[in-house]
């Protein structure tokens, strides 16, 4: 049978706060980079070398789920073809009317 693909609620809005984070760094960097002392700009350079990993990091990782996603998707859909043939003909064949019928209107 075709089970439900799992999701992690959250992946997208953590990798957003994350790449505004380190846009935010970056421009606060930039902005203070002239009045820094060796050692504020030292820290100022780490904060931001690890905001940018993190960040980094995060987008491996969706990368990867969005890999798993895909490959339990095509694995569903590959039984449900099997299975049912002549379902996934059916369902093809209206799939195609539709686009038919889209693409003619214009």
């Amino acid at each position: 049978m075709i089970e439900k693909i799992p999701t992690q609620s959250g992946t997208r809005d953590q990798l957003l706060s994350d790449l505004k984070t380190v846009i935010q760094d970056a421009e606060s960097w930039l902005r203070n980079s002239g009045t820094l002392t060796g050692e504020e700009f030292k820290a100022a350079k780490a904060k931001f070398e690890r905001t940018l990993v993190k960040a980094k990091d995060d987008i491996v990782r969706s990368q990867e789920a969005v890999v798993e996603k895909t490959k339990v998707a095509a694995k569903a859909t590959d039984e449900f073809v099997t299975e049912n043939p002549w379902k996934a003909v059916g369902i093809g064949a209206a799939v195609g009317v539709v686009i038919g019928l889209l693409i003619a209107r214009k």
